[in-house]
Parts: structure tokens; C-alpha cells; sequence
């Protein structure tokens, strides 16, 4: 049983970095539930003050990941348009088969989104919108990506100090 929640908890924090970027799946959530996995088995004895700052950590960055974003945005002009757009933009863009297309869907889907929702918006407004949703978007993405990643290695290290215990 140790060994199907270890391999359970290493892909949910796999799934995890991958879900950093993709908005389809709660990236530093899944993270986190790997961490937890892990601290079900027999192995690897429960650190409950590591599962309550981890577990602090993944609700702040779900609260950013929300709020950088739309920030962006209005720092640079824009409106709920264009977060919408790039929300939208990044999920079409995840589908389309160039290199990094959701990148370039959320940004052309934040300029459309301006541009075209936005009455007194001009292209260089839009432009202006479109660059600043982008920014808060890598941002936010970045830093899920970055707290995924040391999720992932505190996962590896307590499997591997505790590596004798699993068989």
C-alpha cells in the first residue's frame, strides 16, 4: 500500500507542475495532495507542521493566482475584458499544435478581448491591455510553477530519507 501512495503522491505532484500551467487543473493543489499522500504512509511518519505551511502556502498562491493577473491588467489599462480574453485565449491556445501556443493564446486573447469588447479601446490601448494581462499571467504561472517544484523536492527528499522504510 506504501508503495501505490508513493507512486500516487509523486504523479499528483508531477500533475502538479504540469497543472501550473495548464488553468484545467489546480496545479499546486494536486501538489500539495501529493505531499499528503505521502504522510499517509507507513514510511514516511506525518509532519503535520509541513503539511500546515505547505497547506498555508498553496491558499495564498491560489488567492494570487487570481488577483496578479487581473492587477496586470488594470495596471496597464485594461479590463475584465481582457482577463477574460486571456483566460479564453490560453485554453484555445492549448490546442492549437505550434510551440508554446497557450502563452500566445492568452496574450492575443487579452488584445482581442480589449479590442473588440471594449468600446473606446484603441489598438494601442489594447496592445497596452494585452501586455499587462500577459505579464500577470507569467507571473502567476511562475510562481505556481516554482512552489509545484519545491513541493515536488520536498516530496523527493522525504522519500529518499526514508527510502529503507518502504520495503
Amino acid at each position: 500500500m506504501d508503495v501505490f501512495l508513493l507512486i500516487c503522491g509523486f504523479l499528483l505532484c508531477c500533475t502538479g507542475i504540469a497543472g501550473s500551467f495548464l488553468p484545467v487543473l489546480p496545479g499546486i493543489s494536486l501538489s500539495w495532495l501529493g505531499l499528503v499522500l505521502l504522510a499517509f504512509t507507513k514510511a514516511v511518519p506525518a509532519n503535520y507542521w509541513l503539511l500546515g505551511i505547505t497547506l498555508f502556502i498553496c491558499i495564498v498562491i491560489l488567492i494570487l493566482d487570481y488577483i496578479i493577473p487581473a492587477q496586470g491588467t488594470k495596471k496597464f489599462g485594461g479590463g475584465k475584458a481582457a482577463a477574460y480574453g486571456t483566460s479564453i485565449g490560453l485554453i484555445i491556445g492549448l490546442f492549437v499544435p505550434i510551440p508554446f501556443g497557450f502563452l500566445i493564446g492568452a496574450f492575443l486573447g487579452a488584445f482581442l478581448g480589449e479590442l473588440l469588447f471594449v468600446k473606446a479601446s484603441t489598438f494601442k490601448k489594447s496592445l497596452k491591455a494585452a501586455v499587462g494581462s500577459f505579464l500577470g499571467f507569467l507571473a502567476s504561472t511562475f510562481m505556481a510553477f516554482f512552489t509545484a517544484c519545491i513541493y515536488l523536492g520536498i516530496f523527493i527528499y522525504q522519500v529518499v530519507i526514508h527510502w529503507n522504510n518502504f520495503f
